[in-house]
């Protein structure tokens, strides 16, 4: 069956179609710029990349050139959508709702417009973008996999805030958590790789890319994760702040003289290690080069992203009472040695060794520490899209 698996932003539209026999993607890309101007990425496999520049006034016309891109004679790779078996679309917020995937009717999309406030940014977006491709393929099933759905499996004591309980009775104030196709597909990776049970394993995956978080699984089951309500809390990020004491948003509101719209900005937009390297950069390439040249604010940035996230793998060791293994992936925890050793230095107590030589590698599979570590600690390359194209194939079976 041929998956075609979307993931619509705002103003953007990624897109790939899987095989769903050999895992293998087909053809992919990205609709960037909708709503403003328009380009469009596509790529078939062993072919070469196109990049075009035409208007997208909505997410129905991307859409819309997705498929037709899809289908053209020339780098085409279907003679007709009807080789499409089924639609995968990522949902960023299913909120108490959604455990899991689920089949796409007029109930759950009613249901996901429920949960619109508590992503106003994306959740209105994803539903767009069902919408578009009812309209272009309103016979072909379509699935709804959520990034908050593996985290369901939270215990409250893990979940809840230190609130009023009316807040959550009234207004289902909780930890939530996010990146879910992926910490869920890196984890059973890692088992896979090991050559073990998931059910018997103790694992820790921390997702670093420019959106950081990290999840520790428990014989199967997510226990605990770093983001909360929002993609706001936990790990400082590319822009985002992370944890904070909350006091800080009425002390700079009151300095600036901003709203809380304002301060929202500041802390999503303009923080992370992007603010605290003087808004030198949030990405770790420059900052690692700026850091080796002697940029004392893009080391302490560098150096405060890798300790942050050392103490949440050490509190999640505790959370579980041990760890099996612990895995890095995302751009960051797939490409960047340097937060990878800086990270790892801190975890000593585990009787963690790494491999330098194999942590140099870049963007692999590859099991980074010592045949003589107490933990086995991975490199793993996540791939959202197929977690998607497992979910709809096993839903539709």
């Amino acid at each position: 069956m041929k998956i075609l698996v979307v993931n619509c932003g705002s103003s953007s539209l990624k897109y790939q179609l899987i095989d769903s026999e050999t895992e293998e993607w087909i053809a992919k890309g990205l609709c960037e710029r909708i709503g403003i101007d328009g380009r469009i990425t596509y790529q078939p496999a062993g072919g070469d990349k196109e990049t075009e520049e035409i208007p997208m006034p909505d997410h129905t016309n991307a859409i819309k050139l997705v498929l037709e891109k899809l289908t053209n004679e020339k780098t085409g790779v279907l003679k007709s959508l009807d080789e499409i078996g089924a639609v995968g679309h990522r949902i960023v917020h299913g909120g108490e709702k959604f455990a899991s995937s689920v089949v796409i009717n007029d109930e759950v999309i009613k249901a996901i417009e429920e949960c619109n406030d508590l992503a106003p940014l994306h959740n209105p977006a994803n539903l767009i973008g069902i919408d578009a491709c009812k309209k272009l393929m309103p016979n072909t099933p379509m699935v709804a996999v959520f990034d908050t759905a593996f985290h369901q499996t939270m215990p409250p004591k893990a979940y809840l805030y230190g609130l009023p309980h009316a807040y959550y009775e009234k207004y289902k104030i909780r930890r939530y958590g996010f990146h879910g196709t992926s910490h869920s597909y890196v984890s059973h990776r890692c088992a896979e790789l090991l050559g073990k049970k998931y059910e018997d394993l103790k694992i820790i995956v921390c997702h670093l890319g420019n959106g950081a978080s990290v999840s520790a699984i428990k014989n199967g089951k997510c226990v605990d994760t770093s983001m909360g309500l929002t993609p706001l809390e936990g790990l400082i990020m590319g822009t985002r702040s992370g944890e904070l004491d909350p006091a800080i948003l009425e002390f700079i509101a009151n300095k600036e003289n901003l709203d809380f719209a304002g301060v929202m900005n500041i802390l999503n937009k303009k923080s992370g290690v992007y603010g605290m390297s003087g808004d030198l950069s949030s990405d770790f390439r420059d900052l690692e080069d700026a850091m080796n040249n002697g940029n004392e604010l893009a080391k302490q940035a560098v150096e405060a992203f890798c300790y942050r996230t050392a103490k949440y793998i050490g509190s999640y060791v505790a959370a579980m009472n041990g760890v099996d293994a612990i895995c890095f992936t995302a751009g960051i925890g797939e490409n960047a040695a340097v937060v990878r050793t800086m990270v790892c230095e801190y975890l000593g107590f585990l009787g963690i060794t790494i491999n330098e030589e194999n942590n140099h590698k870049r963007g692999e599979e590859i099991d980074i520490s010592t045949p003589d570590s107490k933990v086995r600690v991975m490199v793993i390359p996540t791939n959202e899209e197929l977690a998607i194209a497992r979910e709809t194939v096993a839903l539709l079976k």
